[in-house]
């Protein structure tokens, strides 16, 4: 089920919660109910259920049994009882005050005198605080080192601590997954639980994530929107493959998983306690691999979709370059050839893909990969020039390649003309042969298989190619 936390006011933004919906569809990720579905459970937005009652419900249950108190302290107490604690090297945090145990005549007083207060949990003092963590095991606290936790706020607005508790007992759930920073929270929920009598779900604080440096990790990382990885030109599945593998191991040295087989494979036992680390340069090994699995077909349709997209444009055109993030100069160009391509030669273009299958990481880079094909002169790096066209044979293999560049009409033909020219002028081995046409078609020296490149060029462009590399030679 999808549930929106949306009880601090001051940080929720609609378009926020529509990004967390897209986010999820482009993933891949199905629920079956929440705030656009309805269901059983509904609303599913917290502050709706504020509205509704719910909260209010369960919280006066609470202040009857004398198991939370309201505490009148205003925002200067609040400040002045931080900065004691901080002089006096004491443990930060709320730990009673002056409401704890306030007795029932100076609550109403202050109540009559409409001061603002919030409603606290009170945490048992001289007992220890057990809890069962589904990845470290046993943990205890003293009940003194836990501070009283916020349930509901001076507007009325319940906090994490108590809607998420109270949501996910009346909502069923069975496990909450969450980041171990919620380790200091965990007693306080117990505590909440003990309180209403209700079965805790099972918890799991999933270990957090660093780059593959093992620092925080941050852009220069690869971090950055869901959706912009879509943009990038990455795959749902392998972008799902590869979070699967953040902290967590099927039990061998699997990497490359499909979806039935991770869900075969999980168990909350794989999953580490250390940091998992985030390595962009795996997602794009993965993403490539899921590349190079589809079709012809397949591919088409993927890297044309990718290209109509109004999303990938947006991405591409408006993006502020940070360190780590790929930079627009790189791809646009190439990307907008291949898209005039796709419009005007769908299968041409369905030829040339596969061709650069091999040799990518993301649909993205399929614009510069390919570029070459569809440009009437190629840009030649001039090192290659150098090192591919100084032999003295290369003048009379381009001539004879354009003598007979009408013949060839497949890969084998194009092999056997380019074989026999070696044999008729004793060139063993094909590396020099192969070389100078190679950069006379693309312009660098590497590439995809030269027979292949040739037969999807066609003949003309094979011609052209050649005089014009052969005019470079003068």
């Amino acid at each position: 089920m999808l549930r929106i936390e949306d009880t601090d006011r001051t940080r929720y933004n609609p378009d926020s919660e529509q990004e967390f919906i897209d986010s999820l569809k482009w993933a891949g990720i199905e629920f079956d109910e929440g705030p656009h579905l309805g269901g059983p459970h509904s609303p599913y937005r917290q502050s709706e259920r504020k509205e509704a009652g719910i909260y209010a419900k369960w919280i006066q249950v609470l202040l009857e049994e004398g198991k939370v108190y309201k505490a009148f302290d205003t925002s200067e107490e609040l400040d002045q009882m931080r900065e004691f604690q901080r002089i006096n090297k004491m443990p930060t945090g709320y730990f009673g005050g002056d409401w704890r145990d306030a007795s029932p005549v100076k609550v109403a007083a202050a109540e009559a005198e409409g001061k603002p207060f919030v409603i606290r949990l009170k945490i048992p003092h001289g007992v220890k605080i057990k809890g069962v963590d589904a990845i470290r095991g046993n943990l205890e606290w003293e009940g003194e080192t836990v501070d009283d936790p916020v349930l509901i706020k001076a507007d009325g607005m319940p906090t994490y601590h108590f809607a998420a508790m109270v949501d996910d007992h009346l909502m069923g759930t069975t496990h909450v997954f969450r980041g171990e920073e919620w380790i200091s929270s965990y007693p306080k929920h117990i505590v909440l639980f003990e309180a209403f009598g209700w079965e805790m779900p099972v918890f799991v604080h999933c270990p957090v994530i660093v780059g593959a440096d093992g620092k925080k990790l941050s852009k220069r990382h690869g971090a950055t929107r869901v959706l912009d990885y879509a943009s990038q030109g990455f795959l749902p599945q392998p972008v799902r493959n590869f979070i699967c593998l953040i902290g967590w191991s099927p039990g061998d040295d699997r990497e490359i998983m499909s979806d039935e087989e991770l869900e075969q494979a999980f168990d909350i036992k794989g999953i580490q306690s250390s940091p998992g680390r985030f390595d962009l340069e795996k997602l794009k090994w993965m993403n490539g691999m899921a590349i190079r699995a589809m079709s012809a077909d397949q591919l088409f349709t993927v890297v044309s979709d990718y290209l109509s997209s109004d999303v990938t444009w947006s991405y591409w055109e408006n993006m502020v370059w940070e360190d780590g993030m790929p930079k627009p100069e790189e791809y646009l160009p190439g990307m907008r050839v291949l898209k005039a391509a796709v419009d005007s030669d769908p299968d041409y273009v369905k030829a040339v893909l596969p061709l650069e299958q091999e040799r990518v990481s993301t649909l993205a880079d399929f614009g510069s990969a390919c570029e070459f094909f569809f440009v009437d002169e190629v840009v030649f790096d001039q090192k290659s020039v150098d090192k591919a066209f100084k032999q003295d044979h290369v003048r009379g293999l381009f001539e004879r390649l354009i003598e007979r560049s009408a013949e060839p009409r497949n890969a084998e033909d194009w092999e056997h003309a380019v074989k026999a020219w070696a044999e008729e002028n004793g060139m063993e081995k094909m590396g020099p042969v192969v070389m100078p046409i190679r950069v006379a078609m693309t312009g660098k020296l590497a590439g995809p298989g030269l027979f292949d490149l040739l037969a999807v060029l066609g003949s003309d462009r094979v011609k052209a190619r050649l005089e014009r590399a052969l005019a470079m030679l003068d």
